[in-house]
């Protein structure tokens, strides 16, 4: 499944994504941030407007509803804004090296990256520039086990889902052949 022509090469042997590559990475990554980005202004402008600060969007299943975090995911490092902002960067540097360096070709893992830079730049946004509070609006009720997942944003949900494709892609792979050894000139 290694198609040399489909990658730029680089030094020490590894290969450049090819241009489809960047035309997937970047604008998910771009366009998810923005999303992301856009959907917790409408939202926290929104919503204090509504009685209870809470919308409806399937009764004992799904709201919006105004939420903070200052910490990771279900409250994890909590108030601890600096170190968890040099987290999102170091991770929003890893994953670009990955995207970049690694000779990634598969489709599906340059579309995994994107989501996981979009949700690193979107919450990496919050902390950076909202005083450490992370903006959350979804809220997902599971009724037949009584149980309120922590409210969560496009950001979160881009992050899972580029986890998510990941492991598919993981798991899904086939082993990458051998490449050809290089055929040299007899002088």
């Amino acid at each position: 499944m290694n198609n040399p022509e489909s990658q730029t090469p680089c030094r020490a042997g590894r290969r450049f994504p090819d241009l489809l590559g960047h035309f997937l990475f970047w604008p998910i990554a771009i366009g998810g941030a923005a999303f992301d980005l856009w959907s917790k202004k409408a939202v926290f402008d929104w919503l204090p407007s509504i009685p209870d600060q809470k919308y409806v969007i399937i009764e004992g299943y799904f709201n919006f509803i105004l939420r903070v975090n200052l910490g990771a995911a279900f409250s994890l490092f909590f108030g601890q804004r600096t170190f968890l902002t040099g987290i999102s960067i170091a991770a929003f540097g890893v994953v670009v090296g990955i995207f970049l360096f690694s000779g990634i070709h598969r489709r599906i893992m340059q579309i995994a990256l994107g989501c996981m830079i979009a949700g690193i730049i979107g919450n990496l946004y919050d902390r950076a520039f909202n005083e450490g509070m992370v903006r959350d609006f979804i809220d997902v009720t599971i009724p037949l086990i009584g149980y309120n997942w922590p409210t969560f944003n496009i950001a979160d949900s881009l992050l899972c889902i580029g986890v998510g494709l990941l492991i598919i892609a993981n798991l899904t792979a086939q082993a990458d052949p051998a490449p050809a050894p290089q055929q040299t000139k007899a002088r």
